[in-house]
């Protein structure tokens, strides 16, 4: 059930990831009854989603010290499998193939303003460029900002 609860309300909220440290207040507390997860057991169910039998329906984001747990992840109310197949489905729709567009309009641009993943965490949004380059449907130029994608 949390599960389900987890990407249901992240879906709605669009949101792409979440930080241990900055939880949406109330996704899991309750205002009446007065109760609440504690931190230790949203990360139990955090890491079950995680787990290749849950899906997974969520990935944890390396940290970036060995010292330190990681604390952020990725919520896949949809897969990059799944986003690589609408953001592909929006590339075929709008006439995009041999185009290249810019990570930025991608995310941001004008023509996405009314799309799902407009301002998809940037790290997510390269994961599911990554699955069209494996299938051989996109191929990225350059790095971090001025990085450019072609679709075929």
């Amino acid at each position: 059930m949390w599960s389900s609860l987890i990407t249901s309300y992240c879906s709605y909220h669009r949101i792409f990831r979440l930080s241990l440290s900055s939880l949406p207040a109330d996704l899991f507390s309750n205002a009446q009854p007065p109760r609440s997860l504690k931190p230790v057991d949203i990360r139990t169910v955090l890491d079950h989603m995680g787990k290749p039998e849950s899906g997974p329906r969520i990935e944890w984001i390396p940290s970036t010290t060995r010292s330190e747990q990681t604390s952020s992840c990725y919520v896949y109310w949809r897969t990059p499998s799944e986003w690589a197949d609408v953001l592909y489905g929006w590339v075929d729709e709008t006439g995009q193939k041999g185009a290249v567009l810019t990570v930025y309009e991608i995310r941001e641009g004008d023509a996405v303003m009314s799309r799902d993943w407009r301002d998809m965490d940037e790290g997510l949004l390269r994961r599911v460029l990554n699955v069209l380059v494996k299938r051989g449907k996109a191929q990225i130029f350059g790095q971090e900002e001025n990085a450019g994608v072609k679709f075929f």
